[in-house]
């Protein structure tokens, strides 16, 4: 099933259109001066302000959610929205308020995060855990931000804070053109515009998600009061004339590497006359996230069933989340053809794939780009009950015109690339092939047991150096870098407006710091309490975004509560639910 959605009155109507828009700069305009007067103090509060709206709709957020996506109340899967919608915001605002607080008591805003060299020269901050809640609550999970070559712990913590060390010196009027699958999208970047860039913001949702719009006015209503934040309905109509206005001087852009080169170059013949003449249509500055082609490498080793079970679980989710229908989705598990334990593995990413629960094509065009997937892959299985499931085995790496290695499919279609070797021959070869035959560089995932992980020493130190994307999970989906707030998210950088791939430019950041390159996450390669009986000391259970958790509803509206107000006598409640996942 498709969900089929009503299109905005104002894209019916042009007139309504180029009213709305002209409502929506005009406001802006006013609310920048607004905006520029606040003290770090007042734009903090508005912060706390969000946190609490945010917390009182948060059940119509994920109702609303559930029905855009075809998600039956009670689905486990309803966990998805609120862990990936209420839980990221709320997580998100807390920590760029506690920022806002160093900065305005003119302390360090990187007090209380450790930092280490990274190879290459980079500076690594420590960004979870950040605080004994995450110890508890994401347990054995880290993650680090890594700056870009030659930056100093020095320079990074003079920059840190960006716009907001000179809060009355604005940037101007943002147009941000919102995602239509992961609905806490439009609003942290939204935020990001607000605080990082120090520019009011038009929020232009994408029509799937007009559903939302009452929420998402609600929760910025403090924003929109001041005229800082002015939520636009409409279709692609309503975009481009806001894109083209002369009143919006930024944009910024989640979305398909296509829709991208619209914006930026135009359409059709026109659009690619003008990318080969170098003179792109739009003369602003554009950021953008536009997912890619997410590589999963299977670093081979000695595992039991139980762990070739978990972490084919584990890939699973990594493309079936949200239906497929996420930027960071993996679509490429890269393996060893002489693991010996392939075949194990492979046949439990069969049974993972088809066990996991059914759910509805739900996000537009699902089914045609399944259909295309299928029809240009002689040896595509379907797997499982569910809508499009399928598996794109034996996958040539050294094949140029493979479409699965170019093209996002935004969608529950997963393919397998094998590669020669094992040990450190096969690593470097897997990122070497990640890096040069996959489209995009958003995120990178490899999955390697703590024992093989020892013997590699610093050969895998150097490929985890050597992997060219934004986020790089270890034994931890890239996604988990999403809701990591102080995290950066966003494509590797060095994209060229021509070859724009996974997009330019960094979101989330909560730390707002300054000459960022990627997010390096981590996890345990088990869970709790294998664990801790193989020597991770971690007590983490299977996670709640694990698609086949079936406590996921009930332990993100848990966290969801506890973020909204923090508080020990919410925890044990949020540790039952999870280990009953």
């Amino acid at each position: 099933m498709t969900i089929q959605h009503r299109r905005p009155a104002d894209a019916e109507d042009p007139l309504a259109a180029h009213a709305s828009v002209e409502r929506a700069v005009s406001a802006l305009e006013q609310g920048e001066q607004t905006w520029s007067g606040l003290t770090l103090g007042h734009r903090r509060r508005l912060l706390t302000d969000l946190i609490a709206l945010v917390a009182r709709h948060a059940e119509e957020w994920v109702e609303i959610a559930g029905r855009i996506k075809g998600l039956r109340p009670g689905s486990p899967l309803m966990g998805e929205e609120w862990i990936s919608g209420p839980w990221a915001v709320l997580g998100y605002a807390r920590a760029l308020a506690d920022t806002l607080a160093r900065l305005e008591k003119g302390e360090d805003p990187l007090s209380g995060f450790a930092t280490r060299p990274a190879p290459g020269g980079r500076t690594a901050v420590e960004v979870l855990p950040h605080g004994i809640h995450d110890r508890l609550l994401l347990n054995g999970f880290s993650a680090e931000v890594w700056t870009r070559p030659g930056v100093t712990p020095e320079h990074l913590r003079s920059t840190a804070g960006l716009a907001q060390r000179d809060p009355s010196r604005t940037r101007g009027r943002a147009l941000v053109l919102g995602a239509g699958n992961i609905l806490s999208i439009a609003p942290l970047d939204t935020l990001y515009q607000l605080y990082a860039m120090n520019r009011v913001v038009a929020l232009k949702p994408n029509p799937v998600t007009d559903p939302l719009r009452p929420v998402l006015e609600a929760v910025f209503a403090p924003f929109i009061e001041l005229g800082a934040v002015v939520v636009v309905a409409g279709g692609a109509d309503v975009g481009s004339a806001l894109v083209r206005h002369p009143g919006i001087g930024a944009v910024h852009m989640t979305g398909s590497e296509a829709t991208h080169d619209a914006i930026v170059w135009g359409p059709g013949e026109r659009g690619t006359a003008a990318k080969a003449a170098g003179v792109p249509l739009l003369d602003k500055p554009v950021t953008s996230e536009l997912g890619g082609v997410a590589p999963v490498i299977v670093q081979p080793g000695r595992w039991s069933r139980a762990d070739l079970r978990h972490q084919a679980r584990h890939v699973a989710t990594q493309r079936l989340h949200n239906g497929g229908s996420n930027c960071i989705a993996a679509q490429v598990v890269i393996v060893s053809r002489d693991w010996p334990q392939k075949d194990a593995f492979l046949d439990e990413l069969r049974a993972a794939l088809s066990a996991a629960p059914q759910r509805p094509a739900w996000y537009p065009g699902t089914e045609e780009r399944v259909s295309r997937a299928r029809a240009l892959h002689e040896m595509a299985e379907c797997v499982g009950g569910a809508p499009g499931r399928t598996l794109l085995p034996s996958l040539d790496l050294s094949d140029d015109s493979e479409t699965a290695f170019r093209t996002e499919y935004f969608g529950p279609v997963l393919g397998v690339a094998e590669l020669d070797g094992t040990g450190a021959y096969f690593l470097h070869s897997a990122v070497s092939a990640a890096n040069d035959r996959l489209r995009g560089t958003l995120g990178a995932n490899i999955v390697i047991d703590p024992r093989t992980r020892r013997d590699l020493r610093g050969d895998f130190d150097h490929a985890v150096q050597a992997l060219h994307y934004g986020t790089i999970g270890v034994n931890a989906w890239t996604g988990v870098g999403y809701l990591v707030p102080y995290a950066t998210w966003g494509a590797f950088p060095g994209h060229p407006l021509d070859d724009i791939q996974s997009g330019r430019g960094v979101v989330h950041n909560a730390g707002l710091l300054a000459d960022v390159e990627r997010t390096v996450v981590r996890g345990p390669f088990r869970p709790a309490p294998r664990s801790v009986l193989h020597g991770e000391w971690t007590i983490s259970p299977k996670p709640p975004w694990f698609v086949d958790n079936r406590t996921a509803a009930t332990t993100g509206r848990r966290l969801v509560s506890f973020a909204a107000r923090p508080r020990w006598s919410v925890l044990p409640g949020i540790f039952l639910s999870a280990l009953r996942g």
